[in-house]
């Protein structure tokens, strides 16, 4: 072993260093998706074919030899939306980078006055946060603006007379850059019936991206947190208050 640690070079100790970062980086990403699932069946496929080899399964093993020969291509199409989140990445910056703790503090305690708010009043809205993915081609087709993200400001885009009601707010870097904006609704086949068309585009958005979106449900009056594909719906002011600040690590 000793030997081993003499002919090892600072570049190799780089080298798995860089490998270890990036594999714990890619199983953090895809960890509680569905992504994982697919990875998971993929690890069974491999075992699945060592062990044709080791018992002589020459079919199976012919199969699955043709299978993993086209492996890559196979990645490419099963992950195509999360190696494009992944890219998306690479070289953003991080979320209110030039806003301290208190700013953001106060910033989700107006979010969440304005939500309880219209969820009192049975109001629909739909408010999604950029984190560390950018959101700028989901606000192409909106109407920008540029502002200080503030209780009044939230409410009044989201009432019924209002010219610029439908469509979602985005919130980037502690302002709000855009109102009116058309998000990817979620094509899941297992989401359920009673979702509405905000909920799917709450839903559509964090599985292209790992955005934050609060939905206010016109039928019901719920608040929805929206995260990662998983919807946590019914909170209260406190509970909202919380899941913001803990998401964006306050």
């Amino acid at each position: 072993m000793f030997e081993v640690l003499t002919y090892l070079r600072w570049q190799d100790a780089l080298d798995i260093g860089i490998i270890a970062f990036v594999t714990y980086r890619l199983i953090h990403m895809i960890k509680g998706t569905r992504a994982m699932q697919v990875v998971i069946g993929l690890v069974v496929v491999l075992l699945a074919y060592i062990l044709s080899q080791m018992l002589g399964l020459f079919a199976l093993n012919w199969l699955l030899d043709n299978f993993l020969s086209s492996i890559i291509l196979v990645i490419i199409v099963i992950f195509q939306s999360d190696i494009r989140r992944a890219l998306m990445q690479v070289g953003t910056a991080p979320l209110f980078s030039g806003a301290d703790r208190l700013e953001r503090r106060e910033m989700f305690e107006e979010i969440t006055a304005a939500a309880v708010y219209l969820a009192q009043k049975k109001v629909g809205c739909l408010i999604v946060l950029e984190r560390e993915v950018g959101l700028n081609e989901y606000i192409e087709v909106g109407t920008r603006l540029d502002a200080r993200v503030g209780r009044e400001l939230l409410e009044s885009v989201f009432l019924p007379n209002s010219p610029i009601h439908d469509g979602a707010l985005v919130i980037q870097k502690g302002r709000v850059t855009a109102v009116r904006c058309l998000l990817p609704l979620s094509v899941d086949a297992n989401l359920s019936t009673h979702l509405g068309t905000r909920h799917r585009a709450a839903i559509g958005i964090t599985e292209e991206t790992d955005a934050v979106a609060i939905v206010v449900s016109e039928e019901t009056g719920k608040i929805s947190l929206v995260v990662n594909r998983k919807v946590a719906g019914d909170l209260d002011s406190p509970g909202l208050q919380r899941s913001l600040e803990r998401l964006f690590g306050l």
